[in-house]
């Protein structure tokens, strides 16, 4: 990620820049607006997704009060266009613009921190795990775990479908086959093998970058990677402190549970867990 450092000490010259460089930044109408009021901050999720985590974290850490506005999938797709996003989700609506996408809001909760407590820390190292891990664990995990829920309806919908209008929840359980087919379609789901081999690949460069005893991945500081990879490696970990309840080992069949447990073990998803359980369900960092 860039470092907003030298434009953050005013919030409209940062955001401009974040909208010159395709951010998705898309100002609202006045008349719909207050700005400062923190109530006007709107989230829209799938409250599953690995990428909305990685926003709650970056909002809640920098102390941002939100409205979270959940969907299920493919009624995602059309909240988020209804709200100035592409197609998919996070996207936040906020008194000074639209941002979509994960990166584009820890780039905005990192206006609201003081430079030291940033996670974009302006090392390109930084951005270029953040966004390596995005477009390889990011996608990979989510492969993963899709191939092994969708054929549990019964397992998966009580926790994929927590906060979304009622309407949502009967209308994905009535149309489950068709939406099914659709989920394997649009994921590109094809072989268990190979994504678990692609993801355990991720965590085995993850384990290697953490080998030489640091504390973070890309040093000594908690950066926009590490929560990148924390919030990925969510998909196949589990972590219980994530932003909505996930089920837990014990409570999967055995195909899935072996393969949560695998990777829990693995020392990158040792890391993963223990920053959610040392950093995820802390108190926020003091806002600037």
């Amino acid at each position: 990620m860039q470092d907003p450092d030298a434009a953050a000490d005013h919030p409209v010259h940062a955001l401009r820049d974040q909208a010159h460089h395709g951010s998705g930044l898309r100002p609202r109408g006045a008349d719909r607006l207050r700005v400062g009021d923190d109530a006007l901050r709107r989230l829209v999720t799938l409250p599953i997704s690995h990428y909305c985590e990685k926003a709650r974290w970056a909002l809640e850490r920098a102390g941002l009060a939100y409205t979270e506005e959940r969907h299920v999938q493919g009624v995602h797709m059309l909240a988020s266009r209804r709200a100035g996003g592409n197609g998919t989700t996070p996207v936040l609506v906020t008194g000074h613009g639209t941002f979509a996408g994960s990166e584009w809001i820890v780039r905005y909760a990192d206006l609201h921190l003081e430079p030291h407590h940033r996670l974009a820390t302006g090392d390109p190292e930084v951005e270029t795990l953040s966004r390596h891990l995005d477009d390889g664990l990011g996608p990979d995990g989510r492969r993963l775990i899709y191939a092994h829920m969708l054929p549990r309806p019964e397992l998966m919908l009580p926790y994929n479908d927590q906060g979304v209008p009622a309407w949502e929840d009967k209308a994905l359980r009535s149309l489950y086959a068709l939406a099914n087919r659709w989920a394997r379609r649009h994921l590109q789901l094809r072989s268990l093998d190979d994504d678990r081999a692609k993801v355990l690949a991720e965590f085995d460069a993850i384990a290697a970058r953490l080998a030489d005893g640091r504390p973070y991945l890309t040093g000594d500081r908690f950066t926009a990677a590490d929560l990148t990879f924390a919030c990925l490696a969510a998909a196949v970990v589990l972590p219980p402190e994530y932003g909505v309840t996930l089920p837990q080992p014990d409570q999967l069949p055995g195909p899935v549970r072996e393969d949560i447990e695998r990777f829990r073990a693995h020392p990158a998803g040792v890391y993963a867990l223990a920053l959610f359980a040392n950093l995820r369900r802390n108190a926020p960092v003091q806002p600037s």
